[in-house]
């Protein structure tokens, strides 16, 4: 199994999509009144009455501009939830973020590049951690991989990014 590293939102892109999100537009918080939005700050669902916001992410572009590469047409943003402030990220835990049977995955594979290798679909069953580990292995054990962005099937929506070691 090669080892990886399960990724939220970091904390300085946090702190720019809280004023202006990847699409320019103006963080607007509320409060959440139900509960279980997926937070990409912390990797947990929300609890009712939290202050969060959604805001527009472009995860792929964000890596691009760490490391140099040019995703070119593979750059997109989407809508993710995180807190309205900071919020210390993710404690420790067991399992992998939103991981829960009879969910859809997506684990979609970037090359160094920011191009897509490839993406698998994962129908989480009865051991949904072992499904994604399952996954991520199989992913990083294309050399070619230099990160994974594991995605909610139904909406398309970015989860986490994993990154090796």
């Amino acid at each position: 199994m090669t080892p990886h590293t399960v990724l939220p939102i970091a904390p300085a892109a946090l702190a720019s999509l809280r004023t202006l999100d990847d699409a320019g537009r103006a963080c607007l918080p509320y409060e959440d009144p139900e509960g279980g939005a997926p937070l990409r700050c912390c990797l947990r669902r929300s609890a009712p009455g939290e202050r969060i916001a959604l805001v527009a992410y472009a995860p792929l572009r964000r890596w691009a501009a760490e490391t140099g590469a040019d995703p070119g047409a593979y750059d997109e943003q989407g809508p993710v939830f995180i807190h309205a402030a900071d919020c210390g990220g993710p404690a420790a835990a067991a399992g992998h973020p939103f991981a829960h049977s009879g969910a859809l995955r997506t684990a979609r594979r970037y090359d160094k590049a920011g191009h897509i290798l490839g993406g698998r679909v994962l129908a989480l069953g009865e051991d949904p951690d072992t499904d994604v580990e399952r996954a991520l292995a199989e992913a990083f054990a294309d050399p070619l991989t230099a990160l994974v962005h594991v995605r909610a099937a139904e909406f398309g929506c970015y989860l986490f990014e994993v990154r090796r070691g």
